[in-house]
């Protein structure tokens, strides 16, 4: 591994951007309050951990590599989340005293999991930017790039953390407002809309979500 401070800088700096993974624990916070958007930030790191697993195997190269597997990745992750707002629309549909019901937290942990994993910018993430950082002289190279990406699924949990309770406070004072409640639904739905487009779009100059 080399320049590890380096490293740790420009993680902080990488992780602490907003980016879609964000955009979805926000959106759990404000709508489900702090828990949900808690156990959302554990769900998108444990998809880092997958990443990091592929990319440690050498399969985030080949699908990289692969313009049919890098396709195939990223319009699945959007189809997810075209399917995640189809449910938003539909639960924020009907009457002015409609109250969205908070989904099981094993579900939104499960949702987190699989929009991360289904996130052709991580995987770009780790072929763009941890390489830099590893040391080949050194050797052991799957092992230097599972203590990147470790450190990386850290600072990002606390990244993650820190927009869910920021997000769950204002959340609290929304969800309390009537007109909030009725609109909930339909702005969640436009969001994971937006996070699909962002998805599909995902080219090799992006940087980690």
């Amino acid at each position: 591994m080399t320049n590890p401070l380096l490293f740790l800088l420009a993680a902080l700096t990488l992780v602490a951007i907003p980016g879609p993974n964000h955009l979805y624990i926000i959106t759990r916070s404000i709508g489900e309050g702090r828990r949900a958007g808690i156990v959302s930030a554990f769900g998108i790191e444990t998809g880092t951990l997958v990443h990091i697993a592929a990319a440690a195997a050498g399969l985030s190269a080949l699908i990289a590599a692969s313009a049919a597997a890098f396709n195939a990745l990223r319009y699945a992750g959007a189809a997810y989340l075209l399917y995640l707002a189809y449910k938003a629309f539909r639960n924020g549909g009907g009457h002015d005293e409609v109250v969205l019901k908070p989904r099981p937290l094993p579900r939104v942990y499960l949702d987190g999991v699989l929009i991360n994993v289904l996130n052709p910018k991580v995987v770009l993430f780790f072929l763009a930017f941890l390489p830099q950082f590893v040391d080949q002289e050194a050797g052991a190279v799957p092992l230097q790039i599972v203590v990147l990406g470790l450190v990386t699924a850290l600072i990002g949990l606390v990244s993650d953390t820190v927009y869910a309770l920021a997000a769950g406070s204002i959340g609290g004072w929304m969800r309390a407002r009537p007109a909030f409640r009725r609109r909930q639904g339909y702005a969640t739905g436009l969001i994971y809309i937006g996070l699909g487009a962002v998805a599909v779009l995902a080219a090799p100059g992006a940087r980690r979500a």
